[in-house]
């Protein structure tokens, strides 16, 4: 795993990314969450790049939105969470 990837691992433990349907208010993709838990800002290119590759390697997931909102939690899967409890190596 990347740092960067590392890095957003941790930033999706942290509850820090949501992502948006696109359906309306704004087009898809992911978003930085805010304290009260909507869309602060849309991440970096880098890093949705990363967050494609943790979810496509089922280190992450998007966690559908309750009724059917436009904002969905990215959520870590357990394999996810077993990695972000490994020691960092020095």
């Amino acid at each position: 795993m990347t740092e960067n990837e590392m890095s957003t691992l941790r930033d999706v433990a942290d509850q820090s990314i949501l992502f948006h349907n696109g359906l309306w208010g704004g087009p898809m993709g992911f978003r930085w969450s805010d304290t009260d838990g909507g869309a602060a800002g849309t991440v970096p290119q880098w890093q949705s790049e990363s967050l494609d590759i943790l979810i496509r390697r089922g280190f992450a997931q998007i966690d559908p939105a309750p009724g059917g909102g436009r904002l969905a939690k990215v959520i870590l899967t357990p394999t996810g969470a077993n990695h972000i409890d490994l020691p960092m190596a020095a």
